[in-house]
């Protein structure tokens, strides 16, 4: 099952990716993400870790994530 994500949960992550990018991380970035992605999960009943890792996943590793969804849409055209 593909994890679901919101738009405004990938902009947070984004912008806590950069922050640390550039080693200017700040607490109150911190715990706005992990805030985020807990209430997330809740309320899409998805694990707080499946969630976690599905976004940094996304935003960090941008061209890994579309190849591996490209290999997604193959395998559903053949079915």
């Amino acid at each position: 099952m593909a994890i679901e994500l919101s738009d405004d949960l990938i902009q947070l992550e984004t912008k806590a990716w950069e922050e640390i990018q550039a080693r200017a991380l700040t607490v109150d970035t911190a715990v706005e993400v992990q805030a985020a992605i807990t209430a997330h999960a809740k309320a899409t009943e998805q694990s707080r870790f499946d969630v976690e890792v599905e976004v940094k996943f996304r935003v960090r590793n941008p061209e890994a994530y579309e190849a591996r969804e490209q290999k997604r849409r193959e395998a559903a055209a053949k079915k």
